[in-house]
Formats: structure tokens, C-alpha cells, sequence
């Protein structure tokens, strides 16, 4: 590919434009607005246009704030129902050869995020991809979240008006599919895609490896802090609908409500279920994808151990301390005593005991921190690893790197920081300044360790050589680290203690449900 940034798509012609040594398009549809007749219908295919079509400027980010998202403080993206786009961005020297593709899913709970956000541009990542190979190909995309993309209302169709479920879900098999059509345009390589993602980014990946529609259009995947078991059951997402209904009112004609409400209106329901499944199930969050029977036909660990999961080369792993963000910043798991005692009596009664003996200090504030992060991210992803690697080769990470200014904030290596490695944050402003009471160096080792092994993994489908592969005989781990280093089974003690409690996934409603 040349250094042109007007490409022809399979809709049309597309204008982007370069930035610095790289080049970029933004805000490029890859299906039809779902506004109007299509509000909470699967995506539809784009309507193709004439002439040449704009796309230097990022697309509107899913509803989810009166505002917008927040891009920087004081700044915002606006939000939008008409959000399925997204963006591309490539170098600007040409390749003899097609590049690996590596497309972002951002995270955000399914209710929050934009591919827009900074941290995300992937700049560093693909000029890093070039230093020892013709590079990569990065695509990030934005879908539908909440109450419009993750709350499964179907059961309100009727002859004249359906819904479907499943929805955010189904907007990334449309963007990747969109990859499939068009991505050699832009210089990458459809038979080599790798998804990758964080928080529900990871948990996208994870369930995108059980979803039949996506099969063949990725190679290999990446699940930063999955939450893999954050999948909810047709019964129980069903219940959610209803309560959410009766929150939005008008119940007497559902379709109707559904149909006309304003998304603030539609905001303020969701808000209010989510904060009532938090307080009455610790743990459980309402918006997710759903096990419908047919787009999602089972639950990923279910399909890992079944053997119909995608057999692709998967990376998995979580942080060190995944539950330190969330009492400071989003207060929305069992990260408390009180929540933690009353998951277990909800669950599994005499589990309790065992499992918090594991946790040193506990009920103390950051023993209970570590159970609430360790259930939500670590031991389902554990779970994740041990099955999947029965199917395809499976490789499993943590990541311990914290900078001294992290520690005295109480966060350490806390859900999302990885992303700073991922991304090469280090190199910038922010980054330096973070650095300054100390781990500048520490920060760039790791960030190097990071992007190297990821790079490598989207080229070949293995990370570097000293990255062996996941099983149940040694269970190897990569910390990433200062000093990044193999280690077999870290964190036994803890492991075994989780062994055999299934939460909330042995019960198909929720326990108070009638």
C-alpha cells in the first residue's frame, strides 16, 4: 500500500489522512445506524455511498452519558445510537507483504468506553511493530453498550416490532466481518487477525471464541482481564429485562416504551437495575452477553470444555490486584466483607471459609479487595486457560509492574494498568510524569515486554520464546514485571481454594427471583 489515504471500501471510497509517520482513517461505518426501525435490532449491512467520504474525524461513541464519554477531563465525545463505526490506522511506508491485523475491543463494563479515548490510539503499539518486522495493522472499533447493546429484550417482540439480543455482541462479529471485506485495502491481511481487549474487552474475546458467527474471522485472541464468567443465562437476563421495564414504565406495552423512550430515559432504568442486581447479588452486573441459545449457544467455559470454542492460539491473564480500583473509582464489586459474605451464602455457603483463609488479613480492607478482584477477573480466567488449553495453545500471563506512585495511591497493579504497557504510555508526557518519584526504567522494560510478546503472538501465533505454553501439569505463567519471569502455579494456595466453587453460574436465576 502507498502512502494514499483515500481507499475504496466495499461501500464506498474513504478519505484519511496522515499523522505523523503513520496513517489514519476514523469514524468509517461498518453497519447501518441502528436508529429508528433498527433500535435494538441485530446490525444492518451500510447503505454504500457516492463520491468520497470523509473519515478523519472519530465517530460518535455509544450512549452512555448525558455528556458524551470523557476523553480528557472537561472534554467529551458525543454520544450517539448511530455509533457503529470504526478506525484504522497503518503506516505510512509500504509493506512487500500484507500485515497482521490487530483489532482493539474496548472495555468499560458494556457501559462505558470509546475507541476515541487516548489510551487507545495504538501509535506506539505499530511503531513498535516496525521495528522488526514490515509492522501491523490496527483497527479499534465502537459498539453498542447498556441498555441498547447488552440487555437482551426480545421477549417484549411482537408481529410488528422485534428486538434481538445479544446486540453488542453482534455489532463486533459485523466490525470484524467488516475487516474480512476490506482490511487488504488498507495493507493488512484478512487470514491474520487478532482480536484483543480488556476488562469487557477481554470478556469479548473470551465469548467471541464460543460465538459460531465469528468463527474464521479471527486467528488468535488476546483477554486482558476477561471476567469470562460474566455471562448471563437466558433465565436470569430475562428477569433483568422485565425489572428493567417496570423501571422504564409504561409496562402495559413494552414494545411500545422500547421503541419511543429517549436515551435518557432508557439511562436512568439501566442505572437503577444495575445498582438493584448489584445489592441484592454482589458480583453480578446486568449488562453482559447472554447465553440466548442460538448467536451465543453456550457459556465460553462451557464451550472450551465441549470442544466447540474456536481452537485459535489464545493469550489470557489478569493483574496482580484487579480489585484495588474499583471502592475508589467504580464501586461495583464484592470487594467488601459484607458483599463477600453475602455472595457466598447466595452461592456457596461452605466454600466461604476456604476461600478466605487463602487471604491473609482478611476481613481486612485489602484482603477483601484482593477476594472481590480475584473472583471477578483471576479465577474465571484460570478456569478459561485450563480448558482452552486442552484445545489450542494457551498462554498465561500476570501483570505485577506498578510504579512507585501507584503504590502510594493504593492501587498497585490494578484492573486496566497493563493497558499503559500495551499501549506504550511510558513514552509520554503522562507517563513521565508518573515515573518521577522512581520505575522509569522498570516502566520501559515492561512496556517493551509487553508490546514485544504481543506483537510476535499477532505475527505467528506464539509470543517470544521463553513464553511457554499454559497446562494443568505445570500451569506456567509470564509476570510481567521489572524483572519478567516464568513462574509455575503462582498463587497455589489461592487456586486450590477457589477449586469447585461455580458462584453464581450453578443457578440459573437469581436466588431471590420468583
Amino acid at each position: 500500500m502507498s502512502a494514499n489515504t483515500r481507499v475504496t471500501t466495499s461501500d464506498g471510497v474513504v478519505q484519511g489522512k496522515p499523522v505523523g509517520d503513520l496513517l489514519t482513517w476514523r469514524g468509517i461505518p461498518y453497519a447501518a445506524p441502528p436508529v429508528g426501525p433498527l433500535r435494538l435490532r441485530a446490525p444492518a449491512p451500510v447503505e454504500p455511498w457516492q463520491g468520497v467520504r470523509d473519515a478523519t474525524e472519530w465517530g460518535n461513541a455509544s450512549v452512555q452519558h448525558k455528556k458524551g464519554t470523557m476523553l480528557s477531563p472537561g472534554k467529551y465525545q458525543p454520544s450517539s445510537e448511530d455509533c457503529l463505526t470504526l478506525n484504522v490506522l497503518a503506516p505510512s511506508r509500504p509493506s512487500s507483504t500484507p500485515r497482521p491485523v490487530m483489532v482493539f475491543i474496548h472495555g468499560g463494563a458494556y457501559t462505558l468506553g470509546t475507541s476515541a479515548t487516548p489510551l487507545y490510539g495504538g501509535g506506539s503499539l505499530v511503531r513498535r511493530s516496525l521495528e522488526d518486522s514490515e509492522g501491523i495493522v490496527y483497527v479499534s472499533l465502537n459498539y453498542r453498550l447498556g441498555v441498547l447493546g447488552y440487555l437482551d429484550l426480545s421477549q417484549f417482540s411482537t408481529e410488528a416490532r422485534q428486538f434481538d439480543a445479544n446486540l453488542g455482541l453482534r455489532d463486533q462479529v459485523a466490525a470484524l466481518e467488516w475487516v474480512q471485506r476490506n482490511i487488504a485495502q488498507f495493507g493488512g491481511d484478512p487470514e491474520n487477525v487478532t482480536i484483543f481487549g480488556e476488562s469487557a474487552g477481554g470478556n469479548a474475546v473470551t465469548t467471541l471464541l464460543a460465538t459460531p458467527a465469528a468463527r474464521s474471522l479471527f486467528h488468535r485472541g488476546i483477554a486482558e482481564s476477561s471476567a469470562p464468567g460474566l455471562v448471563a443465562t437466558k433465565e436470569r437476563a430475562t428477569e433483568w429485562a422485565r425489572e428493567f421495564v417496570g423501571f422504564l414504565g409504561n409496562g402495559d406495552n413494552a414494545a411500545q416504551a422500547l421503541d419511543s423512550a429517549d436515551v435518557t430515559s432508557l439511562g436512568r432504568a439501566g442505572t437503577k437495575l444495575a445498582f438493584t442486581v448489584l445489592n441484592r447479588t454482589p458480583g453480578l452486573h446486568p449488562f453482559g452477553p447472554v447465553i440466548d441459545g442460538d448467536f451465543l449457544p453456550e457459556n465460553p467455559l462451557d464451550a472450551c470444555h465441549a470442544g466447540s470454542a474456536h481452537q485459535v492460539p489464545l493469550i489470557i491473564g489478569t493483574n496482580s490486584r484487579e480489585g484495588t480500583l474499583f471502592p475508589k473509582i467504580l464501586d461495583a464489586l464484592p470487594t467488601n466483607p459484607e458483599r463477600i459474605d453475602k455472595m457466598f451464602s447466595l452461592t456457596d455457603p461452605d466454600a466461604r471459609d476456604r476461600v478466605v483463609e487463602a487471604y491473609p488479613g482478611y476481613p481486612g480492607e485489602a484482603a477483601a479487595i484482593d477476594v472481590g478482584g480475584d473472583f471477578t477477573f483471576w479465577k474465571p480466567s484460570l478456569e478459561l486457560a485450563e480448558a482452552h488449553s486442552r484445545l489450542a495453545p494457551t498462554f498465561s500471563y500476570r501483570f505485577d509492574f506498578a510504579p512507585r506512585v501507584m503504590k502510594w495511591l493504593g492501587l498497585h497493579a490494578t484492573h486496566g494498568f497493563e493497558l499503559f504497557a500495551v499501549f506504550g504510555i511510558n513514552e509520554t508526557a503522562f507517563g513521565k510524569l508518573m515515573t518521577v518519584p522512581g520505575g522509569r526504567a522498570a516502566f520501559a522494560h515492561v512496556t517493551e515486554q509487553v508490546q514485544s510478546n504481543w506483537l510476535h503472538f499477532a505475527r505467528t501465533g506464539t509470543p517470544m520464546d521463553h513464553w511457554p505454553t499454559y497446562d494443568e501439569a505445570t500451569r506456567s505463567t509470564m509476570i510481567f514485571d521489572a524483572r519478567t519471569r516464568v513462574q509455575r502455579d503462582p498463587r497455589r494456595d489461592r487456586r486450590q481454594a477457589w477449586e469447585g466453587y461455580r458462584g453464581y453460574a450453578s443457578q440459573k436465576t437469581e436466588p431471590s427471583a420468583t
